[in-house]
């Protein structure tokens, strides 16, 4: 599989990890869009959040505790973040492997809706 976050789980890829354990591993961003700029992710491959199913749904869980756990870790916690999915082109989706985008260490600017 030629998939860059693939590779950075298994470790042919470096990355400056904050956070792994048997599900998630979370990293920073190589091109940070805040402060604090974190990619969590799980380890199994799955594309898009349109292709989680069955037990996936409980490691969408991990993912979440894990950001959770980092944003406390990291200080952002009481002053607030953003966690984000993107699913699919048309999203803004670049690297076809589910991940989390955890934003904060600054006034993020507020989203339409």
């Amino acid at each position: 599989m030629d998939c860059i976050f693939c590779k950075i789980v298994e470790g042919s890829i470096p990355s400056k990890k904050v956070y792994e354990d048997d599900t998630v591993v979370a990293f920073h961003d190589i091109t940070p869009q805040a402060p604090v700029h974190i990619l969590v992710i799980p380890k199994k491959h799955i594309a898009t959040m349109n292709d989680a199913e069955g037990e996936d749904f409980a490691l969408i869980g991990d993912i979440h505790r894990a950001a959770q756990q980092i944003a406390r870790e990291l200080g952002i916690a009481e002053s607030g973040y953003r966690l984000i999915n993107n699913c699919g082109k048309d999203s803004g989706q670049v690297v076809f492997h589910i991940h989390y985008h955890l934003l904060g260490g600054e006034q993020l600017g507020a989203l339409v809706g």
